[in-house]
């Protein structure tokens, strides 16, 4: 349930009456603005992300998740007059195409995570925004982990998929944990379409097999680009460069937990990405084998008709000594038609010699 708040109250008097959201509560009261997201408390209720919930929930101290669908205009107002950010989180919540990182301001931790978003191939950036007292995520488009996530707890009495109250910092492992494994299903359908390009491309290479095999190594290179600094961001929390505010001993193993499935993506990635420069080499060599096929057909042609030329055009000379000779059926059939089968005979027996045509030894 929304609570209310009197004039005066922190950050309620930066925000101007601009958008069709907001509506005045009670006489003598701010007019409350609505944001795009869901508010869930410790005791489980989901109630309306607007400002005074938000303000009554940090007073309570009882601020589970806010999850910010948009980070629009009313969003980053909320994030900079209510919570208070610095003015550098303020800055690349506004921008988003962040890349992956941690930063502690004190009181408060940032990070900056990826998964795959609802179609499946394209990114989605995440922000999370960790604290004693509350733990924020912002993001600009879906992101099917988050959304199962917070339908579950938007369920009365929602648990965790573990069945487990939800607590900020296990609320925390699960939203990084799902963001991290949405990778592998991209990635295994990402390896069965890698065994079909093969198997296409030893049975007959085209330029869309090429393509195909461009576009998933672009995809690859995108996505380590991606993983490769979470990596190392969940790396100097396991280290305790950087401390998320209530860790303790006991948390220890859901960072190592997370650290080790982004290992085993960047192991999958760097396996994939050889598996499409075999497969490119692969498509190379049976194009360069096809042409050398070709032009060896090509070139038995051309020698097979290089000895008739000669023949023809021998017999075809117009010398009276040939002319008066030269004549009748049976010496047109052994001296002119006898002479090449001879020739064409002869190649054939030597390119089967030699192994260009047939099985020869």
């Amino acid at each position: 349930m929304s609570a209310v708040v009197p004039a005066g109250s922190r950050g309620l008097a930066r925000a101007p009456a601009r958008s069709p959201a907001r509506r005045s509560i009670l006489p003598g009261f701010w007019d409350n603005t609505a944001v795009q997201g869901k508010l869930i408390l410790l005791d489980g209720s989901t109630v309306a992300a607007d400002v005074a919930a938000v303000e009554q929930a940090l007073a309570d101290k009882s601020l589970l998740w806010l999850d910010l669908d948009q980070a629009d205009e009313d969003g980053i107002a909320l994030l900079r007059d209510v919570f208070h950010f610095h003015p550098l989180v303020i800055d690349d919540v506004t921008e988003f195409g962040q890349r992956p990182k941690v930063e502690d301001f004190g009181d408060m931790v940032y990070l900056v995570n990826y998964g795959i978003a609802a179609d499946g191939k394209s990114f989605s950036e995440v922000h999370f925004f960790v604290a004693a007292d509350y733990l924020v995520t912002a993001r600009k488009q879906g992101c099917p982990s988050i959304d199962q996530l917070r339908d579950r707890l938007d369920k009365p009495g929602g648990r965790l998929p573990t069945g487990d109250r939800p607590t900020r910092l296990i609320l925390l492992h699960h939203l990084v944990d799902g963001l991290v494994d949405s990778f592998f299903p991209p990635l295994s359908e990402l390896d069965d379409r890698i065994d079909d390009l093969q198997e296409q491309i030893f049975s007959r290479p085209t330029t869309a097999q090429l393509a195909q095999l461009f576009d998933l190594q672009r995809w690859l290179v995108n996505a380590r680009k991606l993983v490769a600094p979470q990596r190392d961001m969940l790396a100097s929390l396991v280290a305790g460069m950087v401390v998320i505010p209530g860790t303790t001993a006991e948390s220890d193993p859901y960072l190592r937990d997370l650290y080790d499935h982004l290992i085993r993506i960047g192991d999958m990635i760097d396996t994939y990405r050889d598996l499409l420069s075999n497969a490119m080499s692969a498509y190379l060599s049976m194009v360069s084998n096809r042409l050398n096929e070709v032009m060896k057909q090509l070139t038995i042609i051309a020698t097979v008709f290089l000895p008739l030329s000669f023949l023809t055009g021998f017999f075809g000379q117009n010398f009276g000594w040939l002319v008066d000779r030269l004549g009748g059926l049976p010496t047109f059939l052994i001296v002119g038609i006898g002479t090449e089968v001879v020739a064409v005979a002869a190649l054939y027996w030597l390119f089967r010699r030699r192994g260009w045509m047939g099985g020869g030894t």
